[in-house]
C-alpha cells in the first residue's frame, strides 16, 4: 500500500468556493476543477479558509467534496483532496470527523482550536485524541494570528510521531521555527508552506510544497518555482518569484478570499466574485487596482506569446 505522506508534497491549492444568489455554485465549481485540472497542481484542499469552510453547512460540504471527486474523475485526474474541518471543542471535531469518514477524501486539515488558547499540552491530546480517531491521515495547520495559539516545534515534533499525522500547514509566520522545524523533523513528516509572501524562503529551506491561493493566479509560474527548487535552479526559481512575489501581497490587501474571487470573477474562471458575511466583496480601491494588475500581465502575456 501506498503511503499517503508521498502525496503530500508539491504545489496544493486551497480552492475557493463559489457562490451565486446565496448557493454553492455547482457550475462555477466544475468550470474551476476543469480549469485547475489542467494546470500543474498536486493536490486540492476543500472547505478551508480559502474555501469559506466555516460559513459552509454540512449539506454543501458533502456535495462540494463530491461535485470536486466526480469531476476530477471524469477528467482522469486522480488528485488528492484535503478537506478542511474547524472547531473548538474536542468532541465535536470527533463527531465531525466520524461523519465524514465515508466521504472520499485523502486527508483532513486541521488547525488548533480558536479563541479558547489551550496550552500546549492541550494541543497536543487534543490533535493526539483527533488523530486516534480519524478515517483519514491530518495535516495539522499551525496558523496562530488566526487561531490565537500556535503550536510549537516541540509539539509539533511530538505530534509528527503519530501514524495518523501526515504533515503541517505551515503559516507560523515565523522565518526561524519554520526553519528549525524543517531542519528537526522526522523524513515521513511532511511539511508544506501555507504563507504565502514567505513562500519562496520556506521552499529554499526544505519545504516539500506548498498550499497556496495565490496559485489561483500564475499557476504555472508557483509550479516552475517549486520544480527549480526541487532541481536546484536557484536563480531561475528566482526569476519566477520575482514575477508573483508582489502579487502574494496584493491578494491579502483585503481579507482573504475576496481579492482572489474578485479576480477569478473578472477573469471568467467564476461566475460571480460572491462571499459569504460576515466575509465582504472587495471595495472599489481594491477592486480598481486588481484590474489594473490583471490587464498588465494579460498585456504581458501577449507581449510574450507575439515574441
Amino acid at each position: 500500500m501506498i503511503d499517503p505522506r508521498t502525496r503530500l508534497q508539491g504545489l496544493w491549492l486551497p480552492l475557493i468556493t463559489p457562490f451565486r444568489d446565496g448557493a454553492l455554485d455547482e457550475a462555477s465549481l466544475r468550470n474551476l476543477i476543469r480549469h485547475y485540472a489542467a494546470k500543474p497542481i498536486d493536490g486540492l484542499v476543500l472547505g478551508a479558509t480559502s474555501g469559506e469552510g466555516l460559513a459552509l453547512s454540512w449539506e454543501e460540504r458533502a456535495r462540494l467534496v463530491h461535485v470536486v471527486r466526480d469531476e476530477l474523475a471524469v477528467l482522469a485526474r486522480p488528485l488528492p483532496i484535503c478537506l478542511g474541518v474547524g472547531g473548538v471543542a474536542t468532541a465535536d471535531l470527533i463527531e465531525a470527523l466520524a461523519r465524514t469518514a465515508s466521504w472520499p477524501i485523502d486527508f483532513y486539515l486541521i488547525s488548533s482550536p480558536p479563541y479558547v488558547r489551550p496550552s500546549q499540552r492541550g494541543l497536543l491530546a487534543h490533535f493526539t485524541a483527533l488523530a486516534d480517531h480519524a478515517a483519514h491521515p491530518i495535516v495539522l495547520y499551525n496558523i496562530p494570528y488566526r487561531a490565537a495559539v500556535g503550536l510549537d516545534n516541540l509539539t509539533l515534533l511530538q505530534l509528527a510521531g503519530h501514524p495518523g499525522i501526515a504533515g503541517l500547514k505551515d503559516c507560523c509566520a515565523n522565518r526561524m521555527q519554520t526553519r528549525d522545524l524543517i531542519a528537526r523533523r522526522s523524513p515521513g513528516f511532511r511539511i508544506l508552506t501555507g504563507e504565502d509572501a514567505q513562500s519562496f524562503d520556506a521552499l529554499q529551506a526544505g519545504a516539500d510544497g506548498a498550499i497556496l491561493l495565490s496559485a489561483h493566479l500564475e499557476t504555472e509560474t508557483f509550479g516552475a518555482i517549486l520544480q527549480h527548487v526541487r532541481a536546484g535552479r536557484h536563480d531561475a526559481a528566482a526569476a519566477c518569484w520575482a514575477e508573483v512575489e508582489d502579487l502574494t501581497r496584493l491578494l491579502f490587501t483585503e481579507p482573504s478570499p475576496a481579492p482572489a474571487k474578485y479576480w477569478l470573477a473578472r477573469t471568467g474562471v467564476i461566475a460571480s466574485a460572491e462571499v459569504r458575511l460576515p466575509m465582504v466583496e472587495v471595495g472599489a480601491e481594491l477592486a480598481a487596482r486588481l484590474d489594473c494588475e490583471i490587464e498588465r500581465r494579460r498585456a504581458t502575456s501577449m507581449q510574450s506569446r507575439v515574441a
